[in-house]
């Protein structure tokens, strides 16, 4: 099952579900109990939005040999945990805007847990319990401030560094799929799930032995190699087999005012 977060012209988001391109809304709540409702809207009709405001969002470093190898630094003995804000949480097709204290934006593919049930020290043999379902994300980086600054909070931070979506799908198998992402309809990034140095169970586990999991929380889980730059005007798409494709388009951040001479 795919759940999705809509709003059709007018009207105040809402939860719902997707079925063959039509979508219908949820009564309940999407990390309870919910009941669907008859999907006879046509999904064409409506704006999908991020499909879940997380309160957490934890992401994952180094979780790729390659990646941690194009970079020059070591793949951690654990997983390398740091957050974003949620207020950097954009949907599909919402522009990702480039703040004018970079000059090295980047894109990262990445896929994304999606917490269903509350908890703390979660068992790796219990983890898939606490799973609502999986859904993509882009974790946005300014590269040239995560490296002068030398802890991640304002490179991955800023509006609109973590478009999710464009759904959340119940069923997808994380073990080995195809993520990719392509900009302009060019390919930068391609790897697999399989590849992962932490597993999904190990990830949920690992982070619950930090912080209390709460429903509606993500577990960004890091990103393959090829991660590259972004400019204004760039359309950026990231995709994963068997789960779905998420698209944003690139602007130059449009609220501030360069100093007049």
């Amino acid at each position: 099952m795919r759940l999705v977060r809509y709003q059709k012209p007018g009207q105040p988001p809402t939860q719902g579900w997707l079925y063959n391109e039509l979508v219908g809304p949820l009564e309940g709540q999407l990390t309870g109990e919910f009941r669907r409702m008859e999907a006879n809207l046509p999904l064409k009709e409506v704006r999908l939005l991020a499909p879940v405001l997380p309160s957490k969002i934890i992401c994952v470093g180094r979780n790729y040999v390659a990646h941690a190898k194009e970079h020059n630094v070591e793949v951690p003995e654990a997983p390398l945990l740091f957050l974003k804000p949620p207020s950097s949480v954009i949907g599909p097709e919402t522009p990702i805007s480039l703040p004018p204290q970079s000059a090295q934006v980047e894109h990262e593919a990445e896929l994304v847990i999606v917490i269903g049930q509350r908890g703390r020290w979660i068992t790796p043999q219990n983890a898939l319990t606490h799973v609502l379902g999986y859904t993509l994300a882009n974790d946005v980086t300014a590269r040239d401030l995560q490296r002068k600054d030398g802890q991640w909070t304002r490179a991955k931070g800023f509006d609109t560094f973590c478009p999710l979506g464009p759904w959340i799908d119940t069923d997808f198998d994380p073990s080995d799929a195809l993520i990719t992402c392509h900009v302009n309809g060019d390919m930068r990034q391609m790897g697999s799930t399989r590849d992962m140095v932490f597993s999904v169970r190990q990830l949920i586990a690992y982070a619950s032995t930090v912080m209390t999991l709460e429903p509606g929380d993500v577990i960004l889980t890091g990103t393959p190699s090829g991660v590259g730059p972004l400019a204004p005007g760039d359309v950026v798409e990231v995709a994963i087999e068997g789960l779905g494709a998420l698209r944003n388009p690139v602007e130059a951040n449009q609220s501030y005012e360069s100093p007049k001479s």
